[in-house]
Order: C-alpha cells, then structure tokens, then sequence
C-alpha cells in the first residue's frame, strides 16, 4: 500500500504488517475482559459483577481519554523528555503518516488504536485493588485523571524518541514500566489509601475463590492476547514476532508449573489457582523482554518471576496492607524482574531478527552499564507512580460524595448491590446471604426455604445475614426463599 504525505512524500506499508497489527490490537483488548473475569472469580460473589464493569469502564473511559489528549501527551513528535504536547488534540493529524518508532512499519492510524489497548489494559489490572469495598464514581474519574499524569508521561518517556528514557537507551520491549510497574504500583496505593477490607486478618477473609471457572476463563483471554500484547510490538509480521510469541509462551508455562509446585509444598494439592497466577506473572516478567531475549532466556525469566512473586505475596500480611488481588506482587514485583534481566539477557543479534532494529545489548553481550539503565528506569516508574497516583486519589477524594472507600453497610451487602442495584448471579432473589453461609434447604411447591443459622442484621432498608452481624434483638435465623 502507497500513499502521499502531505507534504508530497510517499510512504509504503505492507497490508500484511497492518493486517498483524490490528488482529493484535483485538487480542490485546480481550484481556481487559480476562482480567475482569480473573478478578471477579478471585473475590466473593456479591462483589463480582462490579469488578467486571470496573474493567469495562477502564475501556471505555481511557479510549476516549486517549483519543481526547491522550495520544497527543505520549506521541506527539515535538514533545519534551518527560510530557508530549497537544499537537495531536482530538488526533488532529493522525491518519497515514508513518511512525518512527514503528520503524515506520505501520501508518499513525494503526498504531495509535494499538497503543491505545494498552492505555486502557493498565487501570483494568490496577483497579482490582478496589476489590470489595471500592467505589465506582471515584474509579471513573481517576481513570482519565491517572492516564493523563501517570500512564502517559511514563509511555512517553521510553516509547517516543523524545523520551528521556528512549534516549539513555532503556530496553522496554513491550511495558516492563508502562505497563506492569505502572498497574503493580498502582493497585498498591489504591490498597492502601483505600485500608484493609472489614475482617482483614481474620477467618473471615480466607475464603477459597468463588469461581474457579472464571479464574480458568480470565487466564485464557489473558494468555491469548498476551500473544498479541507481545507479538505486535514488533509492528510488523516478521520473524521477531515469531520470537516474541514464543517467548511469551514459554515463560507463561514454566511459571505456571514454578507456582503449582511451590504452592503443593504447602497444601499438598495441585493448585489450579496457583497455576493461573503463575502463568500471569510468567507473562508479566517476559514482557519487558519478549523481542529482545533467546527462549533460554524466557524460561529462566519465568522461573525466577514465579518464584520471586511467590514467595511476595505474604508481604501484604508482613506490612498489614490489603491487595486483595496480589497485583503488587504479580505486576510490580514481575515487572521490575523483567526488566532487570532484559538487561542480562538482551541480545544485539537477537534483536536484530526484525531486519532493522540495533542495540548494543545486556550484559550476554559486554555491555555492561545496561542493567543500570534498567534500575534507573525501575526506580523512575516506581516513584512517579507512587507519588502522583496517591496525589490524585487524595484529591479525588475529597470532592464531595467522590470518597474512593465504599461504607461498611455497603461492604456487607456487597458492592454488587451497592453500586450496581445487579448481581453477577440471578438464582439469589428475595433474600440473599451476604457472607456466602450455607444452610439447609426446604421445598414448599414452587419454591424452597433456605434456613441459614446465622445472625441477621439491619442495613438500611434491607435485611441480610452474615456470619458475624448482630441484630438489636439477637435472632439466630434467617430465612431466605429463593426461587426453584
């Protein structure tokens, strides 16, 4: 395909490329709803339709945030070190041109809806720390506030050719920082300025998933459009797509089985949740380093992040924080992994299997200062995150009926309810255990009586039971009808 530029020159693209690209922009966005079932499955059922929406509305919101300024701050040519510029408002100018960091492979329009998956796959994995007791109205705004200050200063600085980070020669293949530390650091300060869920630290938070299945079909969307996550950021259908694809692959498997196996040496069982959460963090750590790495590389990668990850997630019990999603140790901690060994194991040659791409290396080449880079760019990430995803959540917050944390009647009915006024599951009508109790059930004609030996309570005008809710007058039963 030929087309003239403006300014009279000439561009060609080849419709393969394109056509590769764009199917790894559908792939990508499929696992925006992964992570919504991942995280819907991973929590009690009475909070799994709003993890779902939150995802969905990450979507949505940074679409046409990135189509507003968004675009425009990460890829503007004429933008600083830090910050691009408004050249491109409202993608004025965004159609056929050739990108250079595309190494012109595909046309301004194509790789613009490509990176605009990944603005809206960070804060779909991030917000799973509102799990349980998170508002949706403060969500919202946060989203297009936190793309704009944090995701795309961050993707501007080491994916724009003006970036400072692109400059010093940080190898980020596909958002060790954009991406993964962004979400993983992310999801910890909503942890914490959101506190700890009612009953952290007690038996009542050791619930098992409610919905394994959901963990199984978020996993899958996830493995899939990694490959595509991956795969495309070589923007062209060449033989380092071909690598990169494989090495996502490959890490995703080996720490699936590294997190099984360590989960056995407690319980003793073959964890199908463990696996699941062993393969995301497989796929988070080679992502930084998918097009730069031999597939030896990638299974050592995969090993060590699963490992590592692993053994992490007790950090939230040391420290007393909430991430009921492990998403700092899965993503952060993943992230920063990867990117420290792409600075290892980073080859010139291997690289260079696009046809075009030069770099000098890691340290499997000599070059030595590499790995530096790398934890620049870690400590960068992490600290800009941190800070600025903290500042905007505290002002957010208090703009009035925007507070981030929902009450604790509403926690109790459970965020379904209470945000949404729908629920996940229709098989529980008229009166519904919150607390996921069980009881025995009598039939009576078309319907049947459920009677839960709990203790009842009063929130606002509904009447629910949980296991650890005293009403006024101390009643020990609750009878729920449900339909047959």
């Amino acid at each position: 395909m030929i087309v003239t530029l403006p300014d009279g020159t000439v561009a060609s693209y080849n419709p393969g490329d394109i056509s590769w690209v764009l199917t790894c922009s559908a792939l990508v966005w499929f696992m925006i709803p992964g992570v919504g079932y991942l995280y819907s499955g991973l929590v009690r059922r009475k909070n799994a339709l709003t993890l779902l929406l939150l995802t969905m509305l990450a979507v949505g919101i940074l679409s046409f945030q990135w189509f507003f300024w968004g675009y425009s701050l990460t890829f503007s040519d004429t933008g600083g070190p830090i910050f691009g510029d408004l050249k491109h408002f409202g993608l004025m100018g965004v159609l056929e041109a050739p990108i250079p960091q595309a190494n012109n492979k595909v046309p301004a329009i194509v790789y613009c809806i490509y990176q605009n998956m990944f603005a809206a796959l960070v804060p779909a994995v991030s917000i799973g720390a509102a799990a349980e007791r998170g508002r949706v109205l403060p969500a919202m705004i946060f989203f297009f506030a936190w793309g704009t200050l944090v995701y795309n200063p961050i993707a501007h600085s080491v994916w724009a050719p003006e970036g400072w980070a692109f400059k010093m020669g940080v190898l980020d293949y596909a958002g060790g920082g954009p991406i993964e530390i962004c979400s993983g650091v992310t999801g910890l300060v909503y942890s914490l300025f959101l506190g700890k869920r009612r009953g952290f630290g007690t038996e009542r938070l050791a619930f098992k998933p409610h919905s394994v299945s959901n963990i199984f079909i978020g996993t899958v969307l996830l493995w899939v459009g990694w490959l595509g996550f991956n795969g495309g950021s070589t923007f062209a259908a060449n033989l380092k797509a071909g690598l990169a694809v494989l090495n996502t692959n490959l890490a995703a498997s080996v720490a699936g089985f590294t997190w099984m196996l360590l989960d056995f040496r407690l319980e003793r069982k073959w964890s199908a949740v463990g696996f699941c959460t062993g393969a995301i963090v497989g796929l988070v750590a080679i992502t930084p380093a998918a097009g730069y790495v031999g597939a030896p590389a990638s299974v050592f990668i995969g090993i060590v992040a699963a490992a590592i990850s692993n053994l992490l997630t007790s950090l939230k019990g040391i420290f007393g924080f909430d991430d009921a999603m492990d998403i700092y140790a899965c993503h952060g901690v993943a992230g920063m992994i990867g990117l420290v060994f792409t600075g290892v194991f980073a080859q010139a040659s291997v690289t260079a299997n696009d046809g075009y791409s030069v770099i000098p290396g890691g340290w499997m080449d000599g070059n030595w200062v590499q790995v530096g880079y790398q934890f620049i760019w870690i400590v960068f990430c992490w600290a800009w995150t941190f800070i600025v995803t903290y500042a905007i959540m505290f002002v957010i917050n208090i703009i009035p009926g925007c507070h981030f944390r929902a009450s604790e009647e509403a926690e109790i009915v459970g965020m379904d309810e209470s945000e949404c006024g729908e629920w996940a599951y229709d098989y529980a009508s008229v009166r519904r255990h919150v607390e996921d109790g069980m009881g025995a059930t009598h039939y009576h004609g078309d319907h049947k009586e459920t009677v839960v030996e709990m203790k009842e309570t009063e929130v606002g005008s509904s009447r629910v039971s949980a296991q650890d809710d005293v009403a006024s007058d101390g009643t020990p039963v609750e009878v729920i009808e449900e339909k047959a």
